[in-house]
């Protein structure tokens, strides 16, 4: 596991970003595998500034997000397909049709994480993925004590998770209980994989997270055993280890 550590959230984002640029600059038609959230958008306003500059194009590029909210549309505001247009799909030479995100709407939920894993393998896996991490260890919506040999499936999300996601919504009550998401043996298959992470109520769980025992009490614990992870901390979110 290769550790670059960062003065703040800025240098953070800029040392992912440089990660990505590099990834897209090498192969052209990367597939990279994206995350929503407030971690990632540091690390899109930068790749933005790059390709504004001409620095790097992403017109060959095809974009896997993570995960999708169950029952929200692509225009609804709160959505992840939504998102990902305000801060970043829409600022980029990308070609909408190689963006791909879980459909919410889908009522058949076995069948929309079979077409999401056939998307993945069709697309020939994902290049590089980017992920957050959660306080309490999860990655993509991937809760303690969740399967490590699960792939794309449905799942309930807990109330810490809602809770900590409120802040995008009117009230609790507005926060999707269900969401699509990649599963950890989804995720693992990336062939690399970059953890961004940042602040001081960060570091007990990157401790435990990377250089704990590996568990599923701890989802992102999974992410020692692969072989070609990068994490990107501030110095706040690195200081215990």
């Amino acid at each position: 596991m290769k550790i670059y550590t960062a003065t703040d959230f800025k240098d953070m984002s800029r040392k992912a970003a440089n990660i990505i640029s590099a990834q897209i600059i090498l192969n052209e038609k990367s597939v990279l595998g994206l995350a929503t959230g407030s971690s990632p958008i540091g690390v899109y306003q930068q790749l933005i500034e790059w390709y504004k500059k001409g620095d790097v194009d992403f017109s060959s590029v095809t974009t896997i997000n993570l995960d999708e909210y169950v029952g929200l549309a692509p225009d609804d505001p709160h959505s992840y397909r939504y998102f990902m247009k305000k801060y970043f799909f829409s600022h980029i030479n990308i070609h909408e049709s190689n963006t791909y995100l879980p459909n919410g709407l889908q009522k058949s939920q076995e069948f929309e994480c079979m077409r999401y894993e056939c998307i993945i393998r069709n697309n020939g896996g994902i290049d590089m993925q980017l992920l957050g991490l959660g306080h309490n260890g999860h990655i993509g919506f991937n809760e303690p004590n969740a399967a490590f040999e699960a792939d794309t499936h449905c799942v309930t999300l807990s109330q810490d998770t809602r809770e900590a996601n409120k802040r995008f919504f009117d009230t609790i009550d507005d926060v999707p209980r269900q969401a699509y998401t990649m599963g950890i043996k989804t995720i693992m298959q990336a062939r690399r994989i970059v953890v961004i992470v940042s602040g001081e109520s960060k570091a007990e769980i990157v401790k435990r997270s990377f250089f704990g025992s590996i568990t599923p009490d701890v989802p992102a614990s999974v992410l020692q055993l692969h072989n070609n992870v990068t994490l990107v901390g501030d110095k706040a979110a690195l200081s215990l280890i």
